[in-house]
């Protein structure tokens, strides 16, 4: 057990109790002492942090219960102060008398001191960082369309062919999987026509299948960046590449105009993208109308359509309905 210096037992609400005199001052140095030697052995100098709860026994169960507390305290083998008191803690003689911590007049006092120690974890130096550069892989891809090297396959795009590999775009299109490794592939077939696209479009198609980025058609503008997504969109349904078509639709969204905006709307349609299709409702919808009617998207679309202007009619009044009714 540690040697502890326990100030006299107040009762009731006592004075301030005078400094310790020297003997006690000795003793809450052993107090100290012990307390560092039993956390670290006996070293001269160390200090600890360590903290005390005093408790009162009960005669009666045994148990006991906690009376004062001190927080964590930096102590050593020099330290005169006093590391566990009673002098905060008070109650009145006759209760006290009465209680079942005093048994013919004896009372128990535990302590438990609580030392908190480093934990003994050995220093590590910290792993050098290394600088990981960004995937390179559509950069190597997009070598292996240009070189054209190990080519499986051969696609007749109108005038134009297109040496290219079998297992990259089975891999990104299940349409293509299917025609080149499926049970309706031809047999020992290495050359396959590509009907209804363009060249330039079709070389659109195959920079995004190995680089996944459109950058190819960066230098196109206006009507002919516009043309060319279209047709891109056309494609990425065809041959069901998704993420191409939402591409495709989102920059649809971005760049409605009044002369497009009917043709695009048959667009979204015919190749069922939803978003584009409310885009372009809601643009006509703030839109002249008399501007849009004119433009021969909304004639073919009259003619090829009608249904679907219909439906857009349907669909403009319900909105301007609720924007009405917001305004209200």
């Amino acid at each position: 057990m540690l040697p502890l210096l326990l100030d006299s037992l107040p009762t009731g609400n006592p004075p301030s109790p005078p400094p310790p005199p020297p003997h006690q001052m000795a003793r809450a140095k052993t107090v100290s002492k012990c307390i560092t030697e039993t956390a670290e052995g006996s070293h001269v100098g160390v200090e600890v942090h360590a903290s005390s709860d005093l408790r009162l026994l009960d005669h009666t169960t045994g148990l006991s219960t906690s009376v004062t507390k001190t927080l964590p305290k930096v102590l050593s083998c020099y330290d005169s102060s006093s590391f566990a008191s009673l002098a905060n803690w008070s109650q009145r003689r006759s209760e006290f008398e009465a209680s079942a911590y005093l048994r013919d007049d004896r009372l128990d006092i535990e302590c438990v001191v609580t030392v908190m120690k480093e934990p003994r974890v050995s220093q590590t130096k910290s792993s050098p960082k290394v600088a990981v550069p960004p995937s390179d892989i559509a950069a190597h891809l997009g070598k292996l369309l240009e070189s054209k090297e190990a080519a499986h396959v051969t696609y007749y795009v109108g005038e134009d062919t297109f040496a290219e590999h079998k297992v990259v775009h089975a891999m990104r299109s299940p349409v293509f999987k299917a025609e080149l490794f499926g049970p309706m592939r031809e047999a020992g077939a290495q050359v396959l026509p590509i009907k209804d696209m363009q060249p330039d479009v079709f070389k659109a198609l195959l920079h995004f299948i190995y680089t996944d980025s459109l950058s190819i058609i960066d230098d196109l503008v206006g009507d002919d960046r516009g043309e060319m997504i279209r047709h891109l969109l056309m494609a990425a349904d065809r041959y069901a590449m998704e993420r191409l078509k939402l591409i495709c639709e989102s920059d649809l969204c971005e760049n409605l105009n009044v002369q497009t905006v009917a043709a695009t709307l048959a667009l979204a349609d015919q190749h069922h993208c939803a978003s584009l299709r409310d885009a372009c409702i809601e643009f006509m919808s703030s839109s002249s109308m008399d501007d849009i009617v004119a433009t021969q998207g909304f004639v073919d679309l009259k003619t090829n359509c009608p249904s679907v202007l219909v439906d857009a009619f349907v669909n403009m009044s319900m909105l301007n309905k609720r924007i009405e009714f917001l305004k209200f």
